[in-house]
């Protein structure tokens, strides 16, 4: 199990976890991935009513099975294809795009209520982005979203996180 850095820090009186990935494909193409509806709705666990790339307000619907909850979001910065940054729900996401060796390195930052979330949350994005990089592969695998998760390995991704964090 090849796992990406992450660490929590202190933001604002809260926390905030730092998810670190390397993928293999261009600034634009994962760019293109974050923000468009269509590749949004193939491996993120929401969708989108519209592209995230323009700023301004939209409607993620997180996805858990044939349920959906919309949750207001406001893109509050879009710097195609480097930073993008919306809130999402009582999350602040802050995604950084740098090029790295052909491909690119992803940052995400998410804001979090308690930091004892931070291991859960970096499995479920860890699966999300597996996702993703089988679409941007050219090789689409359904999205892997709520409770369908725990058929895909986060229970030990929660654990392998968590150990990763404790040190």
């Amino acid at each position: 199990m090849n796992l990406a850095e992450v660490r929590t820090e202190e933001v604002d009186g809260g926390w905030a976890l730092v998810f670190v990935r390397e993928l293999r494909h261009a600034p634009e193409r994962v760019w293109a991935a974050l923000t468009e509806p269509g590749q949004l709705a193939a491996w993120a666990p929401y969708t989108a009513d519209r592209d995230l790339a323009a700023t301004g307000d939209a409607t993620l619907t997180m996805i858990d099975g044939e349920d959906g909850q919309d949750l207001a979001a406001t893109v509050s910065r879009s710097e195609p294809p480097t930073l993008l940054e919306y809130t999402w729900g009582d999350s602040l996401l802050r995604w950084e795009l740098a090029p790295a060796g052909g491909g690119t390195r992803l940052t995400l930052r998410q804001t979090l209520a308690e930091p004892e979330w931070a291991s859960k949350i970096a499995a479920g994005w860890h699966l999300c982005l597996d996702v993703a990089e089988h679409l941007l592969d050219g090789d689409p695998v359904p999205p892997i979203r709520g409770m369908d998760a725990m058929n895909h390995g986060w229970t030990e991704l929660n654990t392998a996180y968590g150990e990763r964090l404790a040190d």
